[in-house]
């Protein structure tokens, strides 16, 4: 069965944060569908570990490159190179991200906030902003994928600059889409409830983890990588064209609480 218009061939996608967990299932997605995957993050070996693993699966070209979201000139150093490597770039997906210091507010200092809000909504500001330009320059339209979360719409205690981060990356979101419209971009967020992730493995396969699950999650488990790869391919794909400023919940039901 033929299904063009999920067809990523021929297209560039970057994923930050792509090697592991969230990221890792975009990736699988985007490259399964016939995209090109250039994966940034800081561990540069776990790069090139995952790069090997999805061009061996899916025979996609791959293209690891270390970054660090917080760095304005590693920013343009990766936008530049994949430019030199590829010629264009068609989808990004602003992935990279971290949770920051569970803290009450007045416990919680400015460079805690620092941190997160750096990472989770400034990453994307400044990434996104480098590569609109060559999508403008291209003419040929673009998709972009913002990773929120859930947490951009509910609150959890202890986590304030990682819910305000991720509810200005759904207004971000929104502003993108419509000032970027004009040029064929497609800008939309994904939100994310609790997937399991190498780092959160551990913490739910215990006794409070498994509460946590019962207590927040209707469908009665954690999200898999896996379970991305159609949702992203969908948003990077021309089967979402028409779709632009748009917040998709991915989360077994726990917002519907």
């Amino acid at each position: 069965m033929s299904l063009p218009y999920f067809d990523l061939s021929g297209k560039v996608a970057i994923i930050t944060g792509g090697a592991t967990g969230i990221g890792r299932g975009i990736s699988e997605g985007l490259a399964d569908a016939g995209a090109s995957i250039v994966l940034a993050a800081r561990r540069i070996n776990v790069l090139e570990g995952a790069c090997r693993e999805i061009s061996d699966r899916t025979d996609v070209k791959t293209y690891p490159h270390r970054l660090d979201i917080t760095s304005t000139d590693e920013i343009n150093t990766l936008v530049g190179d994949v430019m030199d490597e590829f010629g264009h770039i068609d989808i990004l997906v602003n992935n990279a991200g971290v949770g920051g210091s569970e803290k009450p507010i007045l416990e919680m200092t400015e460079q805690d906030w620092d941190t997160t809000v750096n990472t989770d909504l400034r990453g994307i500001f400044v990434l996104g902003q480098a590569v609109v330009k060559k999508m403008v320059e291209q003419g040929k339209g673009g998709k972009i994928i913002n990773v929120a979360s859930i947490g951009g719409q509910i609150i959890f205690p202890n986590m304030s600059a990682y819910c305000a981060s991720k509810g200005g990356v759904i207004q971000l979101t929104k502003v993108m889409a419509l000032e970027l419209i004009r040029y064929n971009i497609q800008v939309n967020a994904i939100l994310p409830g609790y997937f399991e992730t190498p780092m959160n493995t551990h913490f739910f396969a215990t006794d409070i983890g498994k509460r946590i699950i019962k207590k927040n999650i209707p469908a009665g488990r954690l999200g898999q990588q896996d379970e991305m790869r159609g949702l992203a391919v969908y948003l990077a794909s021309e089967a979402s064209n028409f779709m632009t400023g748009s917040a998709v919940v991915i989360d077994g039901g726990q917002t519907c609480w």
